[in-house]
C-alpha cells in the first residue's frame, strides 16, 4: 500500500557526498518524507525559496559556501529547523554551529535509527502546541511566546529557535535548578545521554548576548552536578539595584 505524501515533511538535504546524499534521500523517502537533494551551499537558499522545507539537513563541509555560512544566512530570514551533519565530532563544529542556529547536529557515519530520532525531535520542537501562550517577564526582560519575540531594556534581541525554547524553559522554571536530562527530554524529546555538551554551550551563548559576565554570572548559573539555573532577580536594570 502506497504511503500518502500529499502532507509529508518536507526535508531540504543539503550534502555534496552523492553517494552518502543518495543514501540519506531514499532511506528518509522509504519513511514518508519528501526529499530535495541539494549539494552546493551557495544553492541552498535558492532552493529553500522552491521548497519550502520543514527541516534542513546540512552539512558543514560544502563546495561554494561552507555549512556554518548558510547555517547563518538561513536564519536571517526563516527559523526552519536545522540539523548539521558533519565528520567532525570534536567541540569546534558543535559550539559553531549551535552559535549560528543550528538545532541539533549528526555525526557521521549517518546511523539511520538515530537521524530519524533527531528529525522527529526537532519536527516536534518547532510544531505549535496547544498549550496556553503568555508572555515571561522578570525585570527589564521581556518574553512574548506567541511573537517569538525578546526585548530587554527596550531593545530586541534576536534569537534563533533553539536559543529562545531555551531561554523559555529556563524563563518558566525561574529559580529553579533544572537538570540536563530534564532540559533534554522537554526541549530534545529524549534523554541525555551523559556526554552531549549542546546545552552548556546555549547556556554560554545566552550569557554573551545578554551581557552576564562567565567568571561571575548572575543571570544564569551552572550548579555543578546538578544543572542550570536562571535568577529572576538579576534582570532588573543595574543603576536600579544601586540606589
Amino acid at each position: 500500500m502506497e504511503k500518502m505524501m500529499i502532507d509529508s515533511p518536507k526535508i531540504l538535504l543539503v550534502e555534496d557526498d552523492l553517494t552518502l546524499g543518495d543514501w540519506v534521500s531514499e532511506y528518509l523517502t522509504e519513511q514518508g518524507f519528501t526529499v530535495m537533494h541539494c549539494t552546493r551551499g551557495d544553492k541552498v537558499m535558492a532552493c529553500l525559496e522552491k521548497f519550502q522545507a520543514d527541516l534542513v539537513l546540512l552539512d558543514v563541509m560544502l563546495p561554494g559556501l561552507n555549512g556554518i555560512e548558510v547555517c547563518r544566512q538561513i536564519r536571517q530570514k526563516m527559523q526552519t529547523p536545522i540539523i548539521m551533519l558533519t565528520a567532525r565530532a570534536d567541540e569546534f563544529d558543535e559550539v559553531i554551529g549551535l552559535e549560528a542556529g543550528a538545532n541539533d547536529y549528526v555525526i557521521k557515519p549517518v546511523r539511520p535509527r538515530a537521524l530519524l530520532a533527531r528529525i522527529s525531535g526537532a519536527l516536534k520542537q518547532n510544531t505549535p502546541t496547544a498549550e496556553v501562550s503568555s508572555d515571561i517577564q522578570h525585570g527589564d526582560l521581556l518574553i512574548n511566546i506567541e511573537a517569538n519575540r525578546v526585548t530587554y531594556q527596550g531593545n530586541e534581541i534576536e534569537l534563533s529557535t533553539s536559543l529562545f525554547a531555551f531561554l523559555c524553559f529556563l524563563a518558566r522554571h525561574a529559580g529553579e535548578v533544572v537538570d540536563r536530562d530534564t532540559v533534554f527530554k522537554a526541549l530534545k524529546n529524549r534523554e541525555y545521554d551523559g556526554q552531549d555538551r549542546r546545552f552548556d554551550v546555549m547556556l554560554s551563548t545566552l550569557r554573551k548576548i545578554f551581557n552576564d559576565d562567565p567568571q561571575k554570572p548572575r543571570k544564569f548559573k551552572t550548579v555543578w552536578g546538578k544543572g542550570y539555573l536562571f535568577v529572576a532577580d538579576a534582570w532588573t536594570n543595574e543603576k536600579q539595584n544601586l540606589l
